[in-house]
């Protein structure tokens, strides 16, 4: 397929005349074609596009219909359905009334082709670009970002349907890549008999020790198959066929291999406390996604995905606004319309997606930095405890940017038991290098350390200030008796001290309460994309799935906006 560029075609007189005697109030559709056609263009895509071969149809086209499909929460068919029924995306897309539209797998492979040439963001971008040309966002204003975990495509396996699942789609990509070598190598019929159905945990053995043979069997054959593949006299290139490389890793991360008192070889399912397990962030779910990861967030989430992170504009409404939206409250007969002008724009900014495992924290900086590479920096950044940490604080302030988050708060048992002597009681000396106790008492031990891979001070303090101290059991609980403080770097303590002492206030509550809109945000990308659930299997697709599903939410916003404005 090549590209030749021509973006969106012009809207046939008829197209126009139908539309409009249709909707004379005009429709989310024709609006965004209206106000918003210079987002869809063609140039950014050619990366994706050879120059020979069938002209497919212009990606500002297929990128068009893919945001108006995500607007309306629609499968592949129905949206080709809608280009060939609804006048208002005739309309948008510039088709005549005639027009039989196309196939609906051109949108899956459309899809395919973004993700493989990494232009998953490409409609996104441009149109947080053109709202900040327009003045409808910009850098030093208000931020806020949150975090929602997103369900796979895919079937949740547990470890012994994960084995023969992935001996089983191994198998069946070795059969249509080497039939030949296949049926050569290995005992197809008994593997054919016991892999011809998918592996579901309702069809398997009832009683424990009967699972646990089978969970043996699905491990000798996957050790079986990976052997044979890995054989001097096979060819090379089934190794490298992603559902046998996913095999050889799941063998490795759930069976362990050894050698019984006889000298014979045994393999048996790992034991997390025998032979151990691979971390959560290493750990394979399904051999139809690779990317998706089990995690678990509280007591009472426990998901097989990944998470998505929205950062949206909420700066304060203007003068204007407020009293607009003032009014719209005391009449409470008011339109829809109106209510809708009078509530200021708040548009999705950044959307990023990672799996599962991967903790909020580690998001942050990607985000500030993607916001700050686009020119939207923005002055104050609202987020959640999961967030922040000295570093992540001190150095955003460096950047300009005030987090405004819940900073992380002494674990000390002192602290967590609100008795005693917490940090805060001690006075820190950072010239002298010392620390005071609430009793007067000098520390003795000053050592610069790493811990979890951070800078940090250890203070200790001596055995003959402690042991006789009579207030030795409200100031540590250690078996020797002596008090030790862990301290971050000046910069870091004093920041995160700072945080503390500010957070505790009446009015940093009243200000971090402008977080909570946020939710309403993501909730809005629920219900009307479908974001809780992955459409596609693989990190890329589901970015892709993301980047237009946040595309969506904006478009229904500044549709809402454009209604109120000027008729069409």
């Amino acid at each position: 397929m090549s590209l030749q560029p021509k973006g969106l075609p012009e809207i046939p007189a008829q197209t126009v005349a139908v539309a409009r005697a249709a909707f004379p109030r005009g429709t989310p559709a024709m609006r965004l074609r209206d106000r918003l056609a210079e987002v869809f263009v063609d140039k950014p895509f050619t990366p994706a596009f050879g120059r020979r071969g069938a002209p497919g149809l212009p990606p500002a086209v297929l990128s068009l219909v893919t945001v108006l499909q995500f607007t309306e929460n629609l499968t592949d068919r129905q949206a080709a359905a809608m280009a060939v029924r609804a006048i208002d995306w005739k309309y948008a897309l510039g088709a005549e009334l005639t027009d039989t539209g196309f196939d609906a797998t051109v949108l899956s492979r459309f899809r395919t082709r973004l993700a493989d040439h990494g232009l998953e963001r490409v409609v996104f971008d441009r149109l947080v670009e053109v709202c900040r040309e327009r003045g409808l966002i910009g850098a030093g204003g208000r931020a806020r970002t949150d975090s929602t975990h997103v369900i796979s495509v895919v079937r949740d396996l547990n470890r012994t349907e994960l084995a023969g699942e992935s001996v089983r789609a191994a198998l069946e990509a070795l059969a249509v890549a080497a039939p030949d070598w296949l049926a050569d190598t290995l005992n197809v019929d008994e593997l054919a008999h016991r892999y011809g159905e998918r592996v579901n945990g309702w069809t398997m053995p009832s009683s424990t020790a009967a699972r646990d043979r089978l969970a043996v069997v699905f491990g000798q054959d996957a050790l079986a198959v990976c052997r044979a593949v890995g054989a001097p006299t096979a060819p090379g290139w089934p190794r490298e066929i992603p559902a046998v490389a996913f095999l050889q890793q799941m063998l490795v991360q759930t069976y362990y291999l050894s050698t019984d008192s006889r000298g014979r070889e045994v393999i048996v399912k790992r034991d997390a406390d025998q032979q151990g397990v691979p971390p959560g962030h290493r750990r394979l779910a399904s051999p139809y996604d690779r990317d998706a990861r089990w995690a678990a967030k509280g007591d009472d989430l426990f998901w097989c995905g990944y998470k998505v992170h929205l950062t949206e504009t909420c700066d304060p409404p203007t003068e204007a606004e407020a009293e607009a939206e003032a009014e719209a409250e005391a009449e409470a007969e008011a339109e829809a319309e109106a209510e809708a002008e009078a509530l200021p724009l708040r548009l999705i900014t950044d959307v990023l997606t990672t799996q599962a495992t991967v903790p909020d924290v580690k998001a942050t900086l990607p985000v500030q930095a993607a916001l700050a590479e686009r020119g939207l920096a923005p002055a104050e950044h609202y987020l959640d405890a999961g967030y922040s940490s000295a570093d992540l604080i001190h150095d955003a302030a460096t950047r300009g940017i005030t987090m405004v988050t819940p900073a992380l708060l002494d674990h000390s048992p002192q602290a967590r038991a609100g008795a005693g002597f917490d940090k805060a009681a001690f006075r820190i000396n950072w010239k002298a290098r010392q620390a005071r106790c609430p009793q007067g008492h000098t520390s003795t031990g000053w050592y610069p350390v790493r811990q979890h891979d951070r800078d940090a001070i250890v203070v200790q303090f001596a055995h003959t200030d402690c042991h006789p101290c009579p207030t030795r059991t409200e100031c540590t609980t250690a078996a020797r008796g002596t008090r030790y403080l862990s301290l971050r770097p000046q910069e870091l303590h004093e920041t995160l001290t700072a945080a503390r002492a500010e957070q505790a206030t009446d009015t940093w509550k009243t200000r971090y309460a402008l977080r909570a809109g946020i939710e309403g945000t993501i909730n809005q990308a629920l219900d009307v994309t479908g974001l809780r659930y992955a459409r596609y299997c693989g990190l890329p697709k589901t970015r892709l799935q993301h980047a237009f599903s946040a595309t969506a939410v904006n478009i229904t916003r500044l549709s809402h906006q454009l209604a109120t404005q000027t008729p069409n």
